[in-house]
């Protein structure tokens, strides 16, 4: 690691992201309220993260004239989703510092990848094949992974991306519904719950984490995060973390990551994926803990010393979907923000954006309190007033 990569990039620069969504957005927030200006490359005028900054570039990922504005502009550039174009995070690599680096990004932008990196690194995973032709699907059904998941190795999110096959015989089929492209079957794993752990490498090899959270996810989104003595077994928490800094140490990575796992009912821990930028999972570390994963993200990107970051409350984070402003007869409303807030422990956290849909991420609520109960009852009351199934 050069010199230049490690020096302190002091209070007062620009820092860039690419991308302009909600995480994006608490990046910035982070950021400038530490002294820190922020441009933002984004195609959308009006996005989440170009709404709390003067310096927007609103251009293509990819376009060239941009990329220059925000190398120019910026001492640093960190990613706010992993599917950044390969060509424009190794442009960026050779004129700018950039966090994480274009290697480890691209190891996240495919499940294939991901999967190999896990097995080169004995962490486990659940039993896979690759499946991108027609003789990769004949492969695979002779296989024992079925009842699976067949998922496109990559744009894959919130449950998109993804289907399930019941036996070999529906292989092929699955794979044509989904486009043809290169696909990951995954064997379906007997379940108890998810977790996840948020953590942060310096460039000077410094790590720090988050304790790991407990998810909960439907339809394919993540429902609930929860962090709290007790809500996952210490020994599984032990092990979670351990294999999330050995996937960040085997990358050489330098930013915030999050490692994705399953838990079966038997008590093995399996790796399911990873994200190279803060996490859905980790919001509540905003109101939860005295330093949030956004704000461990600016002090990777400017060469800042990593505290260990220390909850201070039991804290319960609900994600706010799109169709939450919808009644039952599908009419527009506003949820009841004034009953949500006038409970303990409420911290509201809205994205900016205007326009309301299902299966869209408006925003998120997260519940602070002394006891995992005070937390979870807080948040079922919302969930009461919202209009959310209970949990």
């Amino acid at each position: 690691m050069s010199q230049a990569a490690r020096e302190f990039i002091a209070p007062g620069a620009v820092l860039g992201v690419l991308g302009g969504g909600q995480l994006g957005r608490m990046f910035a927030q982070s950021a400038q309220a530490a002294g820190y200006e922020v441009v933002v490359l984004e195609p959308q005028a009006g996005a989440p993260a170009a709404q709390l900054t003067t310096r927007h570039v609103a251009s293509a990922y990819d376009d060239a004239d941009g990329l220059h504005q925000v190398a120019r502009t910026a001492r640093a550039v960190t990613i706010e989703f992993e599917n950044v174009p390969a060509d424009a995070l190794q442009w960026l690599e050779r004129h700018v510092r950039l966090a994480p680096h274009a290697p480890a990004v691209a190891v996240c932008q495919d499940r294939a990848q991901e999967k190999a990196l896990f097995e080169r690194l004995g962490v486990p995973c659940a039993p896979h094949a690759l499946v991108d032709d027609a003789a990769a699907c004949a492969a695979a059904a002779a296989r024992d992974l079925f009842p699976g998941i067949l998922k496109t190795a990559r744009m894959g999110y919130d449950g998109k991306g993804q289907v399930g096959v019941r036996d070999g015989a529906r292989l092929e089929a699955a794979w044509r519904s989904l486009g043809g492209v290169p696909c990951v079957l995954e064997r379906k794993l007997d379940l108890d719950h998810e977790l996840s752990v948020v953590l942060a490498r310096g460039a000077d090899g410094q790590m720090v984490h988050f304790e790991p959270q407990r998810n909960v996810h439907r339809d394919g989104i993540l429902f609930s995060s929860t962090a709290a003595p007790g809500v996952i077994d210490e020994s599984v928490a032990e092990h979670a973390v351990r294999a999330a800094r050995g996937v960040a140490e085997g990358l050489g990575y330098v930013g915030v990551l999050c490692v994705e796992f399953f838990v079966t009912r038997d008590g093995r821990l399996v790796a399911n994926e990873m994200a190279p930028r803060p996490h859905n999972s980790g919001h509540h570390t905003i109101d939860s803990c005295d330093a949030s994963q956004f704000e461990l993200q600016w002090r990777c990107l400017v060469g800042a010393p990593l505290p260990q970051p220390r909850r201070h409350s039991a804290a319960l984070m609900l994600n706010l979907l799109g169709d939450l402003w919808f009644d039952a007869q599908g009419r527009q409303r506003e949820p009841d923000w004034a009953g949500v807030l006038g409970l303990p422990g409420a911290h509201l956290h809205l994205y900016g954006k205007h326009e309301p849909r299902a299966g869209r991420k408006m925003g998120h609520l997260s519940f602070t309190g002394p006891t995992l109960g005070e937390v979870e009852a807080a948040a079922r009351a919302a969930c009461a007033l919202l209009g959310l199934a209970p949990f």
